[in-house]
């Protein structure tokens, strides 16, 4: 009968509905299968995971700017610039004030870990049992987004300042900004390069920990751990 006790348990997990309570529902299976620790922790590596990953693919060169799923484009305040500056020869110019962009998001992004991270701490069986019974592949990554977005634009935003001046963005878009100026006839700009690569760096990095979440949902192959096998299971 025990094959049978584990099957039922398992199966009433599928199909338990959004007001139910995970808890009872795991009281109910069989001594050993699953915990609520276990629960809490499978999640939690789930996310370190996503976060993990989605940094170091971002940190890289390139990371951002090769990557048509998270790419810095121009803003509309900025593409009227970047065909200015086409229209009078300057589309090299115009190129490098895009490619500059992503490189300051690429150097900023290391910034967002140790924020990540102490969301995840923070995990509770009752952020568990959400996420776990949830239908939406995104589920995790919508929470950790709405407890650390305030967090980062707070500490992106200093990090993105800095690194547009490493990378030499300040100094791109100071001549280009200046020479679109100066076509006649055209509305002077002056954007916030640092408000919106900021912006835009935390949108692509939260695209990176989604795919994380989706594959480890909807992937057995992708679960690379024996706790997260056993975790993703209970979907």
């Amino acid at each position: 009968m025990k094959p049978f006790k584990i099957t039922f348990g398992l199966v009433l997990l599928f199909v338990v509905s959004s007001c139910a309570e995970l808890q009872q529902v795991v009281n109910q299976l069989p001594s050993g299968t699953v915990t609520e620790t276990e629960i809490i922790a499978g999640l939690k590596q789930a996310l370190e995971f996503g976060v993990g990953e989605g940094v170091d693919l971002l940190h890289r060169e390139d990371g951002y700017f090769r990557d048509e799923a998270v790419k810095i484009l121009l803003p509309q305040e900025l593409k009227k610039v970047d065909e200015g500056l086409r229209k009078i020869g300057l589309a090299s110019l115009a190129d490098e004030g895009l490619k500059v962009l992503n490189r300051a998001a690429e150097d900023a992004v290391m910034e967002a870990k140790p924020i990540f991270i102490n969301a995840i701490k923070d995990f509770t069986f009752d952020d568990a049992k959400r996420i776990l019974t949830s239908q939406n592949d995104l589920e995790a990554t919508l929470h950790l987004q709405q407890k650390t977005v305030g967090q980062l634009q707070q500490a992106f935003s200093p990090k993105v300042e800095a690194s547009l001046g490493k990378v030499g963005a300040d100094r791109i878009w100071s001549e280009i900004i200046g020479k679109y100026n100066t076509i006649p006839l055209v509305k002077p700009v002056n954007p916030n390069l640092t408000e919106y690569v900021t912006q835009e760096a935390i949108n692509g990095l939260f695209i990176k920990v989604g795919d994380k979440e989706k594959e480890i949902r909807n992937s057995v192959g992708a679960r690379t751990t024996a706790l997260l096998q056993k975790v993703f299971a209970l979907q």
